[in-house]
C-alpha cells in the first residue's frame, strides 16, 4: 500500500455520512490503508479520487477473477509473503488437465471425478476448483468437442489450453463462462492480447524463465490487459519453487508490478509418477502457486491437497465456527440426552462425529464460545454455567423433552454446580468423557438406542 490512511483521508470527500460502514471518513480511510476495507464501499467519492485511490489501494499481487457465477474463482489479490503477518485471501485453484488426444472414456472419468470428489470438512465444501482443457490433437473440431464435453459434465471455470483456430473456436463454445486462455507468448503476445481483450478473458502469459516475465506482462498491461495470470515456464520443482518465491518477494516487498500477477504452475509436466506429482503440488500450494494443474484427480492425492490448502488459507486471527444452537442426530425423541460442547468447529465435527457413529438418537447444543475450543472456553470465561444455562433455557429443548439429561464434556467437569444452578431441578447434568473419542461407548453404555 503505497499512501497511508492520512494520505487516503485527504482524498475522501470528508462527509462523515457513515454509510461506508465506518463512523467516520479517517476510520474508513485507516481501514482501506490497512487493507481491511475496499474503496468502493465509499459512495461519495470522486473519479478523480477514485482512480488514484484504486491504483495505489491494489495489493501488490492483482485479484483475476476466472469462471461466471457461483462457481467463478478468484486467484491473487495477496498482500503478504507468510499468512501469521496478516492472513492469505484467495486459496490455489486445483485444476485437473484433460486432453483432447486422450481416450474418451480416460476424459469422462477425469470429469466425473471433478464433480463427484468434493468432501465437507469443518463446515465447508471442498473439491476441485478448474478444469484445463490441451488442444494436444490440433484439431478445432476435436477440441470443440471437449469443450462441450467439459461445459455439461462439469460447473467449474475452464483453462483452454491452445493457440491459433482451436482456440477461437473454443471461446466461442465456451462463451459466457469467462475461462483463462492459456497462453501467450513472447511469439504470439499481440495475438493473444488482442484475442483476450476482444472475449475479455483472463490471459496466460508463458515465459521461457522469470527474466522473460517483466516485458511480456508490461507489454500487454500497456496494451490495456490487465488480468495476467503468469506461468515462469520452469517444469523442475526446484526451480518452479524458486520463481514463485522471488515473484512473490518482489511483487511484496519491492512493490514490482510487472510480476504482480497469480500464477499457474503445471506439476502434471514436471514428472510421469503421479504421486510424485502430488508432493510438488503440495510445494507449490504452499509457495505460492494461484492455480495448480493436475494430471489427474483421484481422493489418495486430492484430498490431503484440499486439507493443505484449508490450513493455510484459514485466517490465523479468526478462529473457525460454527453455529450455535441445537443439532439433532439419529432421530432423537424425548428421552434423548442434551450433550454441550464449544462452537469451535473442529471441536464441533469431533464431537458430532462420534454421536453419529454411535448410532445413539440425541442432541447436540451447541454453545457460542466464540471459536475457541472447550479448555480455552473455559479459561476465558465463555464455557461456563452463567453461559450454558442461559442457552439451554432459550433454545427451547426442554420443551422436547419428557426426561431432560444434560451431558458436560468431562474436561469442564468442574462447572456442572454453576450449570445445576442455571438449569434448576428440572435437569439432570451428566459429566461424559474427557476424550471426544469415548463419547460412542458412553452413549451406548447409558443410553438405549
Amino acid at each position: 500500500m503505497a499512501l497511508s490512511g492520512i494520505q487516503i483521508f485527504k482524498l475522501l470527500p470528508k462527509t462523515n455520512c457513515k454509510e461506508c460502514g465506518f463512523p467516520t471518513c479517517l476510520a474508513f480511510a485507516m481501514s482501506l490503508a490497512q487493507g481491511k476495507t475496499e474503496l468502493a464501499k465509499c459512495p461519495y467519492v470522486s473519479a478523480e479520487a477514485k482512480a488514484q485511490l484504486s491504483e495505489e489501494s491494489a495489493p501488490p499481487i492483482r485479484t483475476v477473477e476466472i469462471g461466471k457465477g457461483a462457481s467463478a474463482f478468484k486467484v491473487g489479490g495477496e498482500t503478504v509473503l507468510f499468512r501469521h503477518e496478516k492472513t492469505f485471501y484467495n486459496p490455489t485453484a486445483l485444476a485437473v488437465l484433460v486432453r483432447d488426444d486422450e481416450p474418451a472414456a480416460q476424459a469422462d472419468e477425469k470429469l466425473a471425478r471433478a464433480k463427484k470428489l468434493v468432501y465437507e470438512r469443518v463446515g465447508l465444501k471442498l473439491g476441485p476448483s478448474m478444469v484445463a482443457l490441451k488442444c494436444a490433437s490440433g484439431k478445432a473440431d476435436v477440441f470443440v468437442a471437449l469443450v462441450d464435453k467439459a461445459r455439461g459434465a462439469v460447473d467449474l471455470p475452464l483453462i483452454l489450453m491452445a493457440s491459433g483456430e482451436p482456440l477461437k473456436k473454443a471461446i466461442e463454445a465456451a462463451k459466457g463462462l469467462r475461462p483463462l486462455i492459456y497462453a501467450a507468448t513472447s511469439s504470439n503476445a499481440d495475438e493473444m492480447g488482442a484475442l483476450a481483450k476482444e472475449c475479455g478473458c483472463p490471459l496466460a502469459v508463458r515465459a521461457d524463465s522469470i527474466e522473460g516475465v517483466p516485458a511480456l506482462t508490461k507489454k500487454l498491461v500497456d496494451a490495456g490487459i490487465k488480468d495476467l495470470v503468469i506461468d515462469f515456464g520452469s517444469r523442475t520443482i526446484k526451480q518452479s519453487f524458486q520463481d514463485h518465491v522471488v515473484a512473490r518477494r518482489l511483487a511484496i516487498q519491492k512493490t514490482f508490478r510487472d510480476v504482480g500477477f497469480p500464477t499457474i504452475a503445471l506439476p502434471c509436466e514436471m514428472t510421469q509418477d503421479f504421486m510424485m506429482e502430488s508432493m510438488y503440488a503440495s510445494a507449490l500450494v504452499a509457495k505460492y502457486a494461484s492455480i495448480v494443474v493436475l494430471s489427474d484427480l483421484r481422493g489418495e492425492n486430492l484430498f490431503p491437497l484440499l486439507l493443505e490448502r484449508l490450513n493455510i488459507f484459514t485466517d490465523p486471527q479468526r478462529p473457525m465456527k460454527t453455529d450455535p444452537k441445537i443439532y439433532e442426530f439419529n432421530s432423537p425423541g424425548p428421552s434423548s440426552p442434551v450433550l454441550v460442547t464449544c462452537n469451535f468447529s473442529l471441536t464441533y465435527f469431533i464431537v458430532a462425529g462420534e454421536i453419529e457413529a454411535s448410532r445413539r438418537p440425541a442432541y447436540l447444543a451447541v454453545v457460542d464460545t466464540d471459536g475457541l475450543s472447550v479448555l480455552t472456553a473455559w479459561a476465558a470465561g465463555k464455557f461456563v454455567g452463567d453461559n450454558i444455562g442461559p442457552f439451554i433455557n432459550k433454545s427451547g429443548i426442554g420443551e422436547k423433552l419428557e426426561k431432560r439429561t444434560l451431558v458436560l464434556p468431562g474436561a469442564a467437569a468442574v462447572i456442572s454446580g454453576d450449570v445445576e444452578e442455571e438449569l434448576g431441578s428440572a435437569w439432570e447434568v451428566k459429566i461424559g468423557p474427557r476424550e471426544a473419542a469415548y463419547i460412542t461407548p458412553f452413549l451406548k453404555q447409558n443410553f438405549a438406542s
